[in-house]
């Protein structure tokens, strides 16, 4: 099946590992060209390297904290500069937290509101004008279950991915006349590294591998994790023109975790 992704470019947030790196080789495998970005500028170049040599598409690697305006900056001066703008924008940096609401301070709150929401502003507002000029384009935001089902010890993560949500069908709504389609996908349970690293913070070094396991038991549904290569597959049809008729949407890929309809 052609997905009328050849020579695309996209530009893929947290592209380094996990689900980034997924939707990344992804797309590549269709021919799409990218823009991979992460804070360690030297990984990043060595996927871009490893990723475009593997599928024979032009890919460089963009060192860049998008939770600072500096670094959005970066991201859509060196997109411009190797390919003029982008077809495509995935804004799927972010991590998860592990707070009470009265012992995180105000700093804890801005960061995570900076790289989960205002990298999203941000990059649209640099980028999005390069997809009116190419006539058209996609935005995809990873959000999570926890937007609408929140999970006890993240507060600042479901409150700032509940607002992601929402900036991405308010988006939606303001370019759909520009021929850019604009959706977020709230994934469930998907492989580290960014739950070990909450793991090991609430059951440490010996006990975060058990409290994985946990955590797949309680959620229901699959009982499972998912693998990045699966979020991947999703996210890569969204880009693609099988995806035409879908804007605004929010898609749960979770594994029947979502306990409401």
């Amino acid at each position: 099946m052609d997905l009328g992704l050849r020579g695309k470019v996209a530009v893929i947030t947290g592209g380094t590992v996990g689900i980034g790196l997924a939707v990344a080789e992804g797309l590549a495998a269709e021919g799409a060209n990218l823009v991979l970005v992460g804070r360690d500028g030297g990984r990043a170049e060595r996927e871009a390297v490893r990723v475009a040599e593997a599928h024979g598409v032009t890919a460089i690697g963009v060192a860049a904290d998008v939770a600072t305006a500096a670094g959005c900056e970066a991201v859509v001066d060196a997109t411009k500069r190797q390919f003029g703008g982008t077809d495509i924008l995935i804004n799927n940096a972010g991590t998860g937290s592990n707070e009470t609401i009265q012992e995180a301070d105000d700093a804890k709150w801005q960061y995570y509101w900076d790289l989960h929401v205002m990298a999203a502003v941000r990059l649209g507002r640099g980028l999005v004008p390069t997809m009116r000029e190419r006539g058209g384009g996609v935005v995809l935001h990873n959000a999570s279950i926890c937007a609408v089902q929140p999970l006890w010890y993240e507060p600042i993560y479901n409150t700032t991915k509940a607002a992601l949500m929402m900036f991405s069908k308010t988006m939606a709504n303001e370019v759909v006349g520009d021929n850019i389609r604009v959706n977020t996908v709230n994934p469930g349970l998907v492989e580290p590294p960014d739950w070990i690293k909450t793991a090991k913070q609430i059951a440490g070094e010996d006990g975060y591998r058990a409290h994985l396991r946990g955590v797949a038991e309680e959620v229901g549904g699959m009982k499972r994790f998912a693998s990045p290569q699966e979020m991947a597959n999703f996210f890569v049809f969204l880009c693609s023109d099988r995806a035409s008729y879908s804007t605004g949407s929010t898609y749960f890929v979770d594994g029947g975790w979502l306990k409401t309809v």
